[in-house]
């Protein structure tokens, strides 16, 4: 089997095929921080921690790069509002940001660079693009000339006579032409500056992401990734100025997450419907938050609202019981299968397993992914109705649940409380296993609820319960 992706380049699912057999090169643009991130910034930050585990989960040795825009005019008027320095500010959200995605189980990047370490790679990298006739310098600003690029607008499929000046590009007339983008700004009054052959300035924005990853992955890349809003003008940026700097393909595969809406509408501070990520967190937790982030395709947008974050709890507690039940059950499990079934439940786990990395090397498709484990869930379930179970039958199921689960960083052993109605079910199948006399599942579940916080009482009229 063989992992596939979506290469937005060519708009087709792709072999996924390294540069170097064996090792995987990823960057993913990171925030600008300058202020707490929003839900929707979680969502390209879970879906390319996902891709990273698998990859790893898959045998290759994954060198993660993601930045940090800590030079920004955003930056520079937080920094003015809050009345500090934009590095101040900077260090305040970058930690914020850590934390919000620790929150959120995302692994640490191997390499989190930052513009403000990186000013004189990007003045390099600059000078390079002036040297070679591919940027000018204009009063202080340098520009890249998007007309030498004669396959600029390839990433987002657009003829550069089609395209339109977008975010952050301005008619200007110190441009050569409306498409041409800074990689320099020369410097403006209280703003943050840096010396440069060109003056007092400080970077473009699209510069900082090929000059890290010249910097700390190379000429060219396995997989670039970021959120589709990233595409154009961002992307296409970066593409043109690395490959007239290099010579040479800057990223083999291209991957984008499609948006997230709110209650079926786009996220704004006017429709009052912004939401902040920390806060979500907080009242959620953030395993619901990924579970939820994770159960949809990465390339379809994503609709956030409280009726489906119940629907995600629900469905994630449920894989949580099961994955308990089995545990709890290794106590008084046999050492050897009691029911004849030890081929039978070998095969079910390894077809489930097989069946989780194809989903899985379809695009990274988590959503099917999910449905494998509420089907390991299912088998789980019905093999724990036998009156006794095998103890190494259990333990496979067990250890299948954290495997699977630790590919979507999830974690299982997370404390959470059971629903209503997943008690009552749970006190329904004691009745019945005291009725059959099977006394010992009687108790596991008397315990497990017990463990839950959960106490029962046995009264003439039935079993009442209450939470402690």
């Amino acid at each position: 089997m063989s992992i596939h992706l979506y290469n937005t380049m060519s708009r087709k699912n792709e072999e996924f095929k390294p540069l170097e057999p064996g090792k995987v090169k990823i960057y993913v643009c990171g925030p600008t921080v300058y202020n707490y991130i929003h839900i929707g910034n979680s969502r390209p930050a879970i879906v390319f921690d996902t891709l990273r585990r698998y990859l790893s989960y898959r045998g290759y040795q994954v060198t993660f790069v993601q930045n940090i825009t800590d030079v920004d005019d955003k930056l520079i008027r937080a920094a003015n509002e809050e009345n500090t320095t934009v590095k101040e500010l900077a260090d305040k959200y970058m930690k914020a940001y850590n934390e919000d995605l620790a929150s959120l189980n995302v692994l640490p990047p191997d390499i989190q660079p930052r513009v403000m370490e990186t000013i004189p790679e990007i003045i390099s990298f600059v000078e390079a693009l002036v040297e070679k006739g591919f940027a000018y310098e204009s009063e202080g600003d340098v520009y890249f000339r998007t007309g030498r690029f004669k396959e600029y607008g390839k990433l987002s499929h657009q003829p550069i006579d089609d395209l339109q000046a977008g975010a952050r590009i301005e008619v200007n007339e110190k441009k050569e032409s409306p498409l041409d983008f800074a990689l320099w700004k020369a410097a403006k009054p209280g703003e943050i500056t840096w010396e440069s052959p060109w003056g007092l300035g400080r970077p473009g924005w699209h510069i900082e992401c090929s000059a890290m990853v010249l910097k700390f992955l190379g000429e060219s890349i396995d997989i670039h990734a970021g959120g589709s809003d990233l595409t154009f003008p961002h992307h296409e940026n970066e593409i043109a100025q690395s490959e007239c700097m290099t010579g040479q393909v800057f990223a083999r595969y291209w991957l984008h997450n499609a948006m997230l809406n709110i209650d079926n509408e786009k996220m704004s501070k006017s429709l009052g419907n912004f939401k902040l990520a920390r806060d979500l967190i907080n009242e959620y937790g953030g395993q619901l938050i990924r579970f939820f982030m994770l159960s949809g395709h990465y390339r379809s947008p994503i609709n956030f609202s409280k009726e489906m974050l119940e629907q995600a709890s629900n469905g994630l507690e449920r894989i949580r019981i099961a994955y308990a039940n089995a545990k709890h059950r290794l106590a008084t499990a046999r050492p050897e299968e009691p029911n004849g079934a030890a081929e039978e439940q070998a095969a079910i786990i390894d077809q489930l397993r097989q069946k989780f990395i194809r989903e899985m090397d379809d695009d990274l498709n988590t959503a099917n992914a999910i449905t494998v484990l509420f089907d390991l869930t299912k088998e789980v379930n019905l093999y724990l109705r036998h009156e006794n179970v095998g103890k190494a039958q259990l333990e496979a199921y067990r250890d299948l649940f954290l495997e699977l689960a630790a590919v979507l960083g999830l974690e299982l052993e997370e404390d959470s409380a059971l629903l209503d109605e997943e008690i009552e079910a749970l006190i329904v199948e004691r009745t019945e296993s005291r009725k059959a006399r099977n006394f010992a599942r009687a108790d596991e579940i008397r315990d497990l609820l017990t463990e839950k916080g959960i106490l029962l009482e046995d009264t003439p009229q039935g079993v009442r319960w209450r939470r402690k």
